[in-house]
């Protein structure tokens, strides 16, 4: 298995090249870390991008949908697919705007599309995006039944190639903007979860279920 998934013709970063990284890992903890993806598509000749939810498991990257989704069933009828993910991380503040811009991680995939239909594949990795949410969750909640199964759609995605872009550490001021009396730096920012709120539907008395484990080992995290 090679180190790297890039450059290919698809993934070559010609725009700012030496943000550019191709390996592996890189582009895995990126995918992992992303709460939720984008995904394009051809439809009836017009491109089309949805977000949605995604699970990584090796060299493949699951998406899931309803079956009536457009942009889901073109994948799969064209057989390849363009996936992204975004990591806000925060501000670079330079000292004029054109050199302004944001710290991020970001991943383009590009893969081969195909249909799980299996129903014991399907319902494996339907706990997998559980878990991919929010890791333990699957275990303490309901399993998903036979209709709601039918009611979704699961693709997976085997990378074919992908870059990673990475853009960090101080602002990129040229040299005669240096002394200006400007501000410059980096405004770091994270994703903050709040004080779990329980559900006060059903029959069981609001605040009488503990907090799970799952969402214990999330704010222990932050």
């Amino acid at each position: 298995m090679s180190d790297v998934l890039g450059p290919g013709p698809k993934t070559r970063v010609r725009r700012l090249a030496a943000k550019a990284n191709y390996e592996r890992d890189v582009i895995f903890a990126v995918i992992d870390e992303a709460p939720l993806c984008h995904v394009a598509a051809i439809v009836q000749g017009n491109a089309m991008v949805i977000p949605t939810l995604h699970a990584r498991e090796g060299d493949t990257i699951y998406l899931h949908g309803s079956p009536s989704n457009a942009v889901m069933k073109s994948i799969v009828e064209r057989g390849e697919a363009c996936v992204s993910m975004t990591l806000f991380e925060g501000l670079r503040l330079a000292r004029s705007g054109f050199e302004s811009s944001i710290t991020y991680r970001s991943v383009v995939v590009f893969g081969t599309a195909t249909l799980v239909s299996d129903d014991v594949e399907k319902a494996r990795v339907l706990d997998l995006f559980v878990d991919a949410v929010l890791p333990g969750r699957a275990s303490e909640v309901r399993a998903m039944n036979d209709a709601e199964r039918r009611l979704t759609m699961v693709v997976a995605v085997a990378i074919d190639e992908a870059s990673a872009k990475l853009s960090s550490g101080p602002t990129d001021d040229p040299d005669e903007d240096l002394d200006l009396p400007v501000w410059s730096g980096m405004v770091p920012a994270r994703i903050h979860y709040g004080t779990p709120i329980p559900d006060t539907n059903g029959a069981m008395a609001a605040g009488t279920i503990p907090v799970p484990a799952s969402v214990r080992r999330l704010l222990d995290g932050q």
